[in-house]
Parts: structure tokens; C-alpha cells; sequence
């Protein structure tokens, strides 16, 4: 993400408000962040001119900013005066929407995203965006910083990470000869990075219970970022999606139990 560059979003739409008569503003979010900004402010000025807290005139309600997922950015997105008819004011929260040739600003030192003429606005069906879903779908998010800094040894969390590797890396290999299901993700987020099993039942849950070796490849593919035609046994690069996963942390040796904890993928549906 580049100052003045165009670029494509695949967002849910979190909020939308009218900032002036006929003007609105979306807030959007995608489980990613902003790079941070550059400031280009006089500190002289700070007093007459302070620096704003935020892209709209009026803080939002504490009640909208709960509804909001603590994790990501949350991306402000304007019209530009010259493009007021792309109705806008109709997108409904909480759908997620594919949106086509916006501009990236910066504006007091936060991001913003701008609607140009050539702007478009598409609503996406749910199984083309979301590749997860949870049986926990409104515990709120947290971090891995949050989950590997938790003070209790077991607990349950509720993430969005991407999946950066997995072992075994062949598929055929992600089960042991009694059809029992052990792979171990590494998973990341802006904070951190964890290994996390998916084990027996909670493997068939993600996965599903009646794969070929294609379809399970076709979704390891999707997970771990890999374009088609892209291997697995060479160097590529790779940007694979945010999901959303329930993770909930266990040890192994009582005698241990902090250095010996452990995470698991449970409650959580790839439908990729």
C-alpha cells in the first residue's frame, strides 16, 4: 500500500455514516494493516491546529467501536468530489464487497482510501471471500501476542491469521495409517507467529470428512497462498488469505505446563 497508488480491496464493510449532507464515509476491514504513515505536521502547532485522532469530525459511539474487531486495520474510505452517484449510503454492514480501482491517501498522518470516477462496488457471496467459519463466531478477536501472553496456561481464543507453512507438507501424509488427522500449522499475525495442530476430529471438522488427495491439495493450495501451476517443492512467493480460527491452548506435562503448552485448531470450518 503506496500513497497515490490504485489498488483492489476484498473488505466487509463495518460501519457506514454521514460526515456532511449527502457525503458519507465507510469503515472497512479486511484483517491486514496499514503500513505506518508518515506525519507532516508543524509541532508549533500543535496547539491551535492539533493533530486529529481521527479521519471523521466526531469520535464514533464506544457501542459502534465495540461492534469492531480489535484486530486489523480499520480502513476509512471517502468519495472524491467529483464521484457522489456510486450510492454508496445503500451498502448494508457486516457483507463483505470487492472494490475496484479506489486510491490509497494519507491524510494527517492516517490512511485513508478514496472513490474515484472509476471506482466500482461489488457485494461478493459469502463462498467467494470467506474461506473459514466458526462455531464462535462473536467471541471478539485477539491477537497471538494476546494468546501466547495469556496468563492462564489453557484457555480459548478466537484469531485472524494467515497460514504461512505446514508439516507435513504432503497431503497425503496428513494422516496416520489409522486415518487419524496430525498437521501442525504455523500460523501469523502482525504480532506474532505460533504452531498450531490440527488434531483427529477437529482435522475432519477443517477439512471435512470425504476429501480426495485433489481436493485436499486444491485447499492446502488456497490456505497456504499458492497461485496455480505454483509447486510446493520450489521457492516462491506466496500471500496467503486471513482467516478467522478458533485456537485453545493445552499442555502436555503437568510437571511443565508452561513450557510444555501447546495450541490447537478446534471449532473451525475451511470451506475454501
Amino acid at each position: 500500500m503506496k500513497e497515490g497508488e490504485h489498488i483492489n480491496l476484498l473488505c466487509k464493510v463495518l460501519h457506514l455514516c454521514e460526515v456532511t449532507k449527502d457525503d458519507w464515509m465507510l469503515f472497512v476491514w479486511d484483517g491486514t494493516d496499514t503500513p505506518p504513515a508518515s506525519i507532516e505536521a508543524k509541532l508549533e502547532n500543535e496547539m491551535e491546529d492539533p493533530l486529529p485522532l481521527q479521519l471523521e469530525a466526531s469520535p464514533l459511539s464506544r457501542d459502534t467501536l465495540c461492534t469492531f474487531p480489535p484486530v486489523g486495520t480499520v480502513l476509512r474510505m471517502v468519495t472524491d468530489r467529483g464521484n457522489k452517484k456510486l450510492g454508496i449510503n445503500f451498502l448494508k454492514p457486516n457483507k463483505w464487497v470487492k472494490v475496484v480501482q479506489v486510491k490509497c491517501e494519507v491524510h494527517a498522518g492516517l490512511w485513508r482510501a478514496v472513490l474515484m470516477p472509476s471506482s466500482m462496488v461489488y457485494y461478493l457471496p459469502n463462498n467467494e471471500l470467506i474461506l473459514e467459519h466458526t462455531d464462535y463466531p462473536n467471541v471478539p478477536f485477539v491477537t497471538l501476542m494476546n494468546v501466547l501472553t495469556h496468563p492462564e496456561v489453557t484457555f480459548k481464543f478466537n484469531c485472524v491469521v494467515r497460514v504461512v507453512a505446514a508439516f507435513p507438507w504432503r497431503v497425503e501424509d496428513f494422516c496416520n495409517p489409522q486415518g487419524i488427522y496430525w498437521v501442525r500449522l504455523t500460523l501469523e499475525d502482525p504480532t506474532a507467529r505460533i504452531y498450531a495442530f490440527l488434531y483427529a476430529e477437529d482435522g475432519v471438522q477443517f477439512f471435512g470428512s470425504r476429501n480426495t488427495v485433489d481436493e485436499l491439495m486444491r485447499k492446502m493450495k488456497e490456505l497456504l497462498g499458492i497461485t496455480e501451476g505454483d509447486g510446493c517443492r520450489k521457492v516462491i512467493s506466496r500471500n496467503p488469505p486471513w482467516i478467522q480460527c478458533c485456537l485453545k491452548s493445552y499442555y502436555i506435562d503437568k510437571a511443565n505446563i508452561w513450557g510444555s503448552r501447546n495450541y490447537r485448531i478446534f471449532a473451525t470450518t475451511f470451506v475454501g
